[in-house]
């Protein structure tokens, strides 16, 4: 009986050893949003071992699409497993990863036409700051990546053409690229009824959310600082745009990755993206 008595304790050590050192997700949390006056809520991968380390790690911001929110990459996407086993294989470096909620209030990553909804300035103003205070997480540029699918592909890629200097890598996945002309642009607005209040700014913000006028408003040597990935389907209904920006590119001289693989707009299809994705990312978070 006293053997058990000392066993105990030792036994619940162990299993609390044991289960520091297992991947932790939590996909409800929320911050209070100043900029969108509501509260906003995100998903958080951290890896093994975080809680029992004090180390500090690069951070990978992750994307949902359409339709999907903050617990999109952690239901259907399985980005504990995926991650976990990236991490155990040694194809990628431990990090955290962090998944926001852009299906709330309005549906999107980007500030719409006359800034009364400013999903981008919150993203970089609020969110980023404050899970990098949060979280043990390096904040130089080298140790910062995004990624996303379809509408958060889009995001990707225009938040690291807006912020070069805050990302090192960008994978858009089956991204969403818009490439309307400006007056297609003019009549989707009028044809959405949205009245703009400064008719003089919209050219700007239409070569600001354009994907090809990115790579002529933009300069060269700012986007080549990032490291880019773009993964696409065959199949996908997206698949000209992510063409079209990669041959842009390739004329520029702007290296990137560019995959074309068997597959559609699914989550099929990007379960087996993101182990690549990871990949990629932890390149440039390795010391050389």
């Amino acid at each position: 009986m006293r053997s058990l008595q000392f066993l105990l304790p030792l036994l619940l050590c162990l299993v609390s050893s044991l289960y520091a050192q297992e991947s932790r997700v939590f996909d409800a949390l929320s911050m209070q949003s100043q900029i969108l006056d509501m509260e906003r809520k995100f998903a958080v991968y951290l890896p093994p071992g975080y809680e029992y380390s004090q180390r500090s790690y690069p951070v990978l911001y992750l994307l949902h699409g359409a339709g999907d929110d903050q617990t999109g990459w952690v239901q259907f996407g399985e980005v504990q497993h995926i991650a976990d086993k990236a991490f155990a294989e040694g194809i990628a470096t431990q990090m955290i990863i962090v998944m926001p909620d852009a299906n709330t209030g309005r549906r999107g990553y980007f500030n719409d036409v006359n800034n009364d909804w400013r999903y981008e300035d919150f993203f970089f103003e609020e969110l980023m700051p404050y899970v990098e205070s949060q979280y043990r997480i390096k904040k130089e540029k080298r140790y910062r990546a995004i990624a996303g699918l379809s509408m958060g592909g889009g995001g990707t890629y225009f938040y690291a053409m807006h912020r070069p200097d805050l990302f090192s890598s960008a994978c858009p996945l089956s991204a969403a690229l818009r490439n309307s002309s400006f007056e297609d642009f003019q009549k989707g607005l009028e044809s959405n009824q949205t009245k703009v209040n400064d008719p003089a700014a919209l050219q700007s913000y239409y070569d600001r959310h354009q994907a090809l006028r990115q790579l002529e408003v933009n300069e060269l040597d700012d986007i080549r600082s990032v490291k880019w990935y773009f993964d696409c389907g065959d199949d996908d209904f997206l698949y000209e745009g992510n063409s079209l920006v990669h041959i842009a590119m390739k004329k520029k001289e702007i290296p990137h990755e560019f995959r074309i693989r068997d597959g559609a707009h699914n989550w099929t299809y990007w379960r087996e993206s993101l182990p690549d994705v990871l990949s990629f990312v932890s390149d440039t978070f390795r010391q050389k």
